[in-house]
């Protein structure tokens, strides 16, 4: 049986690189640090390493209820401390009695130095304050070319982890029935929109899946699944409690408040 058959076909690269990953932890005998990871790359790496044999993998992304996390793949001798995940937690400073920013803005700067998005994880904030975790690796080049926010100028102050802001999702639950599991029907489920509109934001590249871009409408979704629609927000296909007497799916979908 393979392994690939418990995945969608466009993850099999994904899935090589766990199984890189894993065999060198097992060969060297040694800690294998990655990446932060979104949670859907998470759950894949847990189902590859898996909880058996002379691995295991242990996530941490810095700070409670983060969603990307760093996997430490580590022989079973081996109990990780913080330490070992190698992050830094970043608290931006802007003149904010003057100006504001976005959290769309910091991703976006933080993007634009040149660093992968695997370098970074959360971007926390209460409202007022916002910080981020990074890879401690790249730190000293982050501090060096991270100025500003969009326009803002901004100073970066890395603090102890100790010191991340808390965050918190709460999912408003929405009851519905689709005709299929097609991306633009769920998709229009969730926005109230038409069809014919959620195709074009499809096609246009402004819905993630699992935090990857789907272009096409009629990608196939399932239970677990999380989107992301340009403009709208975040919503996510929490269940799938099969079909009524007209054929139609019943779903559950939720919907970040």
């Amino acid at each position: 049986m393979s392994i690939y058959q418990h995945f969608r076909p466009e993850e099999k690269e994904f899935i090589d690189q766990v199984l890189q990953w894993k065999n060198e932890a097992e060969q060297m005998y040694a800690p294998k640090l990655t990446d932060f990871l979104d949670p859907r790359e998470q759950e894949m790496v847990q189902a590859v390493v898996g909880s058996q044999g002379e691995v295991k993998v242990v996530f941490f992304g810095g700070a409670a209820n983060t969603e990307r996390k760093r996997a430490l793949i580590t022989p079973e001798y081996f109990f990780p401390e913080e330490e070992d995940f190698q992050v830094a937690l970043y608290e931006i400073s802007y003149p904010e009695k003057f100006t504001s920013i976005q959290h769309s803005q910091i991703l976006g700067s933080l993007m634009g130095v040149g660093l992968r998005r695997g370098k970074f994880g959360d971007i926390l904030t209460d409202g007022q304050r916002f910080q981020f975790l990074a890879a401690k690796e790249v730190s000293n080049y982050i501090e060096l070319n991270v100025s500003h926010i969009g326009k803002v100028a901004v100073q970066l102050q890395e603090k102890a982890l100790i010191h991340a802001l808390t965050t918190k999702e709460e999912w408003k639950e929405i009851h519905t029935t689709v005709s299929s599991l097609r991306l633009d029907a769920i998709v229009a489920a969730l926005s109230r929109l038409s069809r014919q509109k959620v195709q074009t934001f499809i096609k246009s590249g402004m819905v993630k899946v699992n935090w990857k871009k789907i272009e096409d409408p009629a990608f196939e979704c399932a239970a677990g699944d999380v989107f992301s629609v340009r403009g709208i927000g975040r919503s996510k296909f929490l269940a799938n409690e099969g079909k009524t007497k007209k054929e139609k799916w019943r779903i559950t979908l939720g919907i970040l408040k």
